[in-house]
């Protein structure tokens, strides 16, 4: 059944928003997605990859550009990144001050001295930007975010947030091509977004301080042609006293799973088979905190709250309807989103302070307030990182046994992939 709510999918009176999307491995979920469903018109793609990007613009009809600067010329009102990990605040930055609006995948920043410069970007721009985090908008999430409002389980006090999505090696080696790939360097810690946006978005806290914890898995990572962790746990303090436990990347178990405990009962998706498991949330009270006639117990299924037809064809679980969905709300009604630059920048820097931590063994970091320009100013001008682009003197290892070579004969295998599938 499809709930009515108080937003609807656009008209067709309505003029649609014209976007571009840069990056056409991801980035095609956003251009298929870009439809006047949601009030969108796909009029641009850019990407180095020539022969792919190519292909891709004359499947969609559109303009295409191997080179940023003239793709920001095309008139066009908003881009949309889904460039490599490590590389969209600097794209961000450049669109905004072009005056196109800006959806960016994650991570927003991959240094704290670029989520400064992005926060004051969207600033002076006064254009919308939204990090497309699709985790908040699974089935399960939303209906979480709406029993968490109704006060049934009282404030948050404790949470959980996983995603740990393991693959085979060949797998690996096909969607990390080259060894300065970013996902062949990306510490444990980074790519924390999936896990911890749902439970933000469920309780509407921030992050305050943090402690992470690498998980160091030989077994698991020296058979590939890279030198990170495969997994971490990130201790975050949030501003309302809550604590909650962050835990990914990619160890083997899959897991996409969220918990979390009031101060009246908990809530949590059910574990399962499958990506998402069973789509099932439950919830629970114990027995002397039970309002007269509620259950102890329930377990359901949970119905979308609106544009369930269109949620239920998109990918990552409905949540590539949703972020294309609100980022197009949010250009029409001139109003920032929920996952805006300050929500999305804290959020990431998470990841990059819970790695300063990991190194330090578990200590404790502060989350800078991007709000206030006070309290970033001291990380302007934060350089740190451990991606190959930044490479600089006293940049970090991306494993917490350091700079490792990956095997001659491992690398030699993995070229012989990457230059298979077209990668030069």
């Amino acid at each position: 059944m499809i709930k009515s709510g108080k937003t609807s999918a656009a008209s067709k009176n309505t003029k649609p928003i014209r976007v571009g999307v840069i990056g056409v491995g991801r980035g095609q979920d956003f251009a298929a997605g870009a439809t006047d469903l949601v009030g969108m018109k796909l009029v641009a793609l850019c990407d180095t990859w020539k022969e792919k990007l190519d292909k891709t613009g004359k499947k969609y009809g559109v303009s295409t550009y191997t080179d940023y600067d003239k793709f920001l010329e095309h008139d066009m009102d908003a881009v949309v990144l889904a460039n490599y990990f490590h590389e969209h605040a600097p794209f961000a930055i450049k669109a905004l001050a072009a005056g196109k609006h800006v959806m960016s995948e994650t991570s927003c920043n991959a240094t704290l001295a670029e989520g400064v410069e992005l926060c004051r970007a969207v600033e002076k721009s006064g254009k919308i930007y939204m990090l497309a985090e699709n985790y908040p908008y699974t089935k399960f999430n939303l209906e979480m975010r709406r029993l968490y409002r109704t006060g049934e389980i009282g404030p948050v006090t404790y949470a959980e947030g996983e995603y740990n999505h393991p693959m085979d090696d060949e797998s690996i080696n096909r969607i990390s091509p080259g060894l300065n790939h970013w996902r062949n360097w990306i510490p444990s810690t980074y790519y924390c977004t999936h896990a911890l946006a749902p439970l933000m978005h469920i309780t509407d806290t921030m992050p305050l301080s943090i402690n992470g914890l690498s998980i160091a898995a030989p077994e698991v990572t020296d058979s590939l042609p890279r030198g990170n962790d495969p997994g971490s746990v990130i201790l975050c303090r949030m501003d309302n006293g809550a604590v909650f436990r962050i835990f990914g990347l990619w160890l083997p178990g899959h897991s996409n799973w969220y918990r979390v405990h009031g101060t009246r009962g908990g809530m949590e998706t059910t574990r399962g088979p499958g990506y998402f498991g069973p789509e099932q949330v439950r919830v629970w009270h114990d027995h002397w905190l039970r309002q007269p006639g509620q259950p102890a117990e329930r377990v359901y299924v949970p119905d979308w709250p609106e544009h369930g037809d269109l949620a239920s064809k998109a990918g990552h679980g409905g949540g590539d309807f949703w972020t294309n969905f609100e980022f197009a709300n949010a250009i029409r009604s001139g109003k920032q989103p929920y996952l805006d630059v300050y929500r999305g920048v804290a959020m990431s820097s998470v990841g990059i302070l819970a790695w300063k931590s990991a190194l330090a063994d578990g200590a404790p970091f502060a989350v800078p307030d991007f709000r206030k320009e006070k309290s970033r100013k001291a990380f302007e001008n934060d350089h740190w990182s451990p991606f190959p682009s930044h490479a600089a003197p006293g940049q970090p290892p991306p494993s917490i046994r350091g700079f490792i070579k990956p095997k001659a004969e491992i690398v030699i295998a993995a070229r012989k992939m990457w230059a298979k599938q077209g990668y030069k």
